[in-house]
């Protein structure tokens, strides 16, 4: 294993560690929430309220020395509220800008889909390109600007479906469920101490791993893992698959083939090898396509499930040797 793929790994390891001071299990979401970051990418995150949604990424944000925002999404939210705008000073006789909390590195959008599409629409650009145009003038947002945006199960009331071409700039859907019995009794249990989670926070006995600057430098030594030709086109094959899926009405697009690559890389560090394998492919195909493909009616009246067509799928494709 080269020495920058062992750093990462290490970096990783050691982030874990203080995230698990705060959250208690979820081991797969933090492993799947690092991946996001340290590709540079934004995650969806779905679940029933009280899962540990919001302090979760509270808590990356202090493990990796970045700022950290919040945007409660209500159905009256306007853009401006997300992006800030220009207010006359009549001190100065001039415009000045009030940056929205937008101009951050970790944005956590809580309920996202509890705005209209107008609302959500105001983070495309942001998202894309880390910029935000505010009366005509752009202005560029830091390096490490990650969206984190929660989401509460669309069945729920008062819930509004994310547009496709949001959708489709999350490069993970990380699907937090309710705590194992062990698990929850050890969060009772600290609960009535002073040891709950938001008090270990708020303590300062989470440490920061890793320094804003060096992330971003860290971020390119995932360059070191290597993919071979063949696997390359194995995932190509299994995303244009969901294109032709006879249950998929919209599959995923060329943007999905590279948050694959990406994220099987980042999933290969944080295991500890510099080379990618087909069981990375595998286990972040669910999380990058989960979000994005759309079944047809008649299928999903029958009970079908976007997991399920995506195992199919991954059956269906010949993997390399």
């Amino acid at each position: 294993m080269s020495d920058t793929v062992d750093q990462v790994k290490d970096t990783l390891t050691r982030a874990r560690q203080e995230v698990g001071k705060v959250i208690i299990g979820q081991s797969e979401v933090v492993d799947k929430a690092l991946i996001t970051i340290f590709t540079g990418h934004h995650a969806l995150i779905e679940g029933v309220p009280g899962v540990a949604k919001t302090l979760l990424v509270r808590t990356l944000a202090r493990v990796l020395g970045c700022d950290f925002a919040r945007i409660q999404f209500t159905p009256d939210l306007m853009p401006a509220d997300i992006t800030g705008t220009n207010v006359f000073n009549l001190q100065r006789n001039e415009f000045t800008l009030i940056k929205g909390p937008v101009f951050t590195s970790f944005l956590l959008a809580d309920e996202i889909n509890r705005a209209p599409a107008k609302t959500q629409s105001a983070l495309l650009q942001a998202m894309q390109e880390r910029l935000v145009t505010i009366d005509r003038d752009t202005h560029a947002l830091p390096p490490n600007f990650t969206v984190f945006a929660t989401q509460n199960p669309i069945e729920y009331e008062g819930t509004y479906p994310l547009p496709e071409a949001q959708k489709d700039r999350f490069m993970l859907k990380i699907t937090m469920n309710c705590p194992e019995r062990d698990e929850e009794l050890t969060l009772a249990k600290r609960t009535m101490g002073a040891e709950s989670p938001e008090a270990v926070l708020a303590g300062g006995a989470v440490r920061p791993v890793i320094t804003a600057e060096a992330l971003a430098t860290m971020r390119c030594q995932l360059n070191n893992v290597v993919v071979r030709d063949e696997l390359v086109a194995y995932l190509t094959d299994v995303v244009r698959a969901t294109r032709k899926h006879e249950s998929v009405l919209v599959g995923a697009g060329p943007r999905a083939t590279q948050a694959l690559l990406l994220a099987s890389r980042a999933f290969a560090a944080i295991a500890g090898r510099d080379f990618v394998t087909p069981d990375d492919i595998k286990a972040m195909a669910v999380p990058v396509l989960e979000h994005r493909l759309i079944l047809r009616p008649e299928f999903e009246i029958e009970g079908v499930t976007v997991t399920e067509v995506i195992q199919k799928i991954l059956e269906q494709v010949a993997v390399p040797r």
